[in-house]
């Protein structure tokens, strides 16, 4: 399941039992919710050891271009 996955089954759950209060609420608390428990949501995520797929990605490419920048210094070492 990814993040987005999760999150979206998270905040239907959250819309599903805050649906019987939604007379008594105003209409954009959801969306002030959903951006007040989204990151608490995401950081609980991200110590189980899962990170979003753009961050991975970002990740990867960082260590990519490392690791092309080690092997250009090796060359010029050895050369």
């Amino acid at each position: 399941m990814t993040n987005e996955d999760l999150s979206s089954a998270i905040k239907s759950i959250i819309e599903k039992e805050l649906k019987s209060f939604s007379k008594l609420i105003p209409k954009d608390i959801l969306s002030n919710v959903e951006k007040n428990i989204a990151p608490q949501i995401e950081n609980i995520i991200e110590q189980s050891g899962f990170i979003k797929r753009s961050k991975y990605l970002n990740l990867k490419k960082i260590i990519e271009d490392l690791e092309k920048r080690l092997s250009e210094l090796e060359k010029t070492k050895v050369d």
